[in-house]
């Protein structure tokens, strides 16, 4: 009976720890972290243009793993882990500070992970029309300064 105690805390720890994960806490994704975002080209037709300024900029690398995954699994080993020790009201402690501590370091671990750089362009892009467009891209396309480019969704190539 008392496996099955600590079982239900444990599930009942693990299902609010996924849902915690599921929240979003950036109310405003770009504000103030620094990150660059690709802007998006809102004209539906093709422009061209002349390279002004070419500059390298670091945006976050989106990672395959899902948002929360570090935290529910450590929160599920760690509860694993704390219900080996002890026993009685003391086991049900030690499996709620395990999986807290487990959460906490699969947190960490998956902050860690999901905080690697990439390197993209941003180019400066004066069009025909006298207007001035900024876009960013992943790849320069051996695009230079100077260089005529015709812009496509948002994309520069050279012609």
């Amino acid at each position: 009976m008392k496996t099955l105690h600590t079982l239900t805390a444990v599930s009942a720890l693990a299902a609010t720890l996924m849902l915690g994960a599921c929240a979003d806490m950036n109310t405003y994704p770009n504000a103030n972290t620094g990150t660059a975002y690709p802007q998006q080209n809102t004209s539906s037709y093709t422009q061209y243009g002349v390279v002004q300024s070419i500059t390298l900029v670091a945006q976050n690398n989106p990672s395959s793993t899902p948002i929360g995954a570090g935290t529910i699994a450590g929160a599920v080993v760690g509860g694993i882990l704390g219900n080996q020790v002890g026993g009685g009201s003391g086991k049900t402690a030690a499996t709620v500070l395990g999986a807290a501590g487990g959460a906490y370091a699969g947190h960490e671990l998956e902050k860690r992970n999901q905080a690697q750089q990439v390197n993209a362009y941003q180019l400066s892009v004066r069009l025909n029309n006298g207007s001035y467009q900024t876009l960013t891209q992943s790849s320069a396309n051996d695009i230079r300064v100077g260089d005529s480019v015709r812009i496509d969704n948002g994309v520069a190539t050279r012609y």
